[in-house]
């Protein structure tokens, strides 16, 4: 056999030989890669394991073809020389198969590695995600500072739950609804306040109009009934509460039908007010709008004269009645509740008066988003809790108020708001809290 056909043998047995074990080596680093479980990138690795495995057979048998052939031409005789002939092809189109094989892996192992590259990159996203995520946890959720009209006893615990949820540093000014409307009044644009929280309409309606709250998103405005929000989304009610009568019904038997009885001499030294009581000043609003100012100031007069007792707020009153220090007290309706929900033999019940007048008006407790907030992102989401289901839940089971959110019923012993006969009177009728001020001091009620 001629010396450069066996050179033509021996280069194709080395490229069979060399080529196809690089390629499994390059194979085996790219498998090394694929760690992910990613099924497309592992279909691809097998595909070149099983190549590389192909192009190994094919140069196991181009070598044994090359030795077959140096072994027949190293004889002398023809014959010999056509066995040579015939390995050496077989030698050759062993090398080709090898070819073939290895490229079937080269392509193959190529594949697997950009799989391997675009799960690491989907990772390494994905890590980058997590990575934002737990960013946005570490960062400081702000403040929020709450005028509270609503006593610390009533609403403290709800902003306490708000804030353990949130992690929102919650500061709070407890004061009356009429002290802290003033104070926003008189602050201005300078009010720390973010969010004012009224005992009642009328605050919230005054402040609406002096331009000082700022508008509400629609879905908060909505998930209450119409007649308990603005009407121009600056305020909106988070409660509902009735007035009554809170009586002892053994000294009592016979309870006056209307507040305007109070004045009559067998009430003498037997009745409570607080006059500086939020629900108590929008409840003389209330009868100034039904019954004018001329009746609502005889009244008051009547009632001083009549030595009407002071208290500073309501819950005082229901402790005097049940002790025996008071017949009749003029109070919202949750305060005996609140007593006889955890004490069956408390003295004293509800006793509701003038249906479709002053002294059946059902109020509200309700909250606004000042103009000079700059935290108006967690004024809303604390505005948007008090009307959740767990907040609507805490006034019914806890102040036992009336939820005003759809999807919360009231406490079991309410009379229900159907059943109840209040005046036919727009909440924001409720504003003129100056004038019922004003009043207050005028007859001596307040100083």
């Amino acid at each position: 056999m001629s010396g450069p056909f066996l050179s033509l043998i021996r280069w194709q047995v080395f490229r069979a030989l060399v080529v196809p074990l690089a390629l499994v080596l390059a194979t085996a680093i790219a498998l090394s890669a694929c760690t992910t479980d990613d099924t497309e990138t592992s279909e691809a690795a097998d595909r070149a394991a099983q190549a590389a495995e192909r192009a190994a057979d094919a140069a196991q048998r181009a070598a044994a073809a090359a030795e077959e052939s140096g072994q027949g031409g190293s004889q002398a005789d023809g014959g010999s020389s056509a066995q040579a002939a015939q390995a050496a092809g077989r030698a050759a189109d062993a090398a080709t198969d090898a070819a073939q094989a290895a490229g079937e892996a080269a392509s193959a192992a190529s594949q697997a590695a950009d799989r391997a590259a675009q799960a690491a990159q989907s990772a390494s996203a994905a890590a980058s995600r997590v990575g934002q995520d737990e960013q946005i946890e570490d960062e400081d959720p702000g403040d929020l500072t709450i005028y509270s009209g609503r006593g610390e006893s009533l609403v403290g615990p709800i902003i306490e739950r708000f804030e353990e949820l949130t992690g929102i540093d919650v500061r709070v000014r407890y004061a009356g609804t009429a002290e802290l409307a003033v104070a926003i009044l008189e602050e201005g644009d300078r009010s720390p306040a973010d969010v004012y929280y009224a005992q009642d309409a009328g605050a919230l309606a005054a402040l609406a109009e002096n331009g000082v709250l700022s508008q509400l998103p629609n879905d908060i405005i909505s998930s209450v009934p119409a007649e308990l929000a603005d009407a121009s989304g600056r305020w909106v009610a988070t409660s509902g509460r009735a007035r009554v009568l809170v009586i002892s019904p053994d000294r009592v038997p016979n309870p006056p039908t209307s507040v305007f009885d109070l004045v009559d001499p067998e009430w003498r030294g037997r009745v409570g007010w607080a006059p500086t009581n939020g629900s108590f000043q929008a409840f003389v609003t209330a009868m100034r709008q039904i019954h004018g100012e001329g009746a609502t100031e005889e009244w008051l007069r009547g009632m001083i004269a009549n030595d009407v007792r002071v208290y500073p707020k309501n819950s005082p009153q229901v402790q005097a009645v049940h002790d025996g220090e008071l017949d009749i007290g003029l109070v919202n309706h949750y305060y005996l509740i609140r007593q006889t929900s955890v004490d069956s033999d408390w003295h004293g019940v509800n006793h509701f008066t003038d249906p479709g007048e002053a002294g059946a008006l059902i109020n509200i407790a309700g909250v606004a988003l000042l103009n000079a907030s700059d935290n108006d992102g967690n004024a809303l989401r604390f505005i948007r809790f008090l009307l959740s289901e767990e907040g609507q839940t805490y006034f019914r089971e806890q102040t036992f108020e009336y939820p005003v959110a759809a999807g919360v019923s009231a406490w079991p012993t309410l009379v229900s708001l159907d059943e109840l006969n209040p005046p036919s009177l727009a909440l924001t009728s409720l504003s003129d809290l100056e004038g019922t001020i004003a009043l207050l001091e005028e007859v001596g009620a307040l100083p």
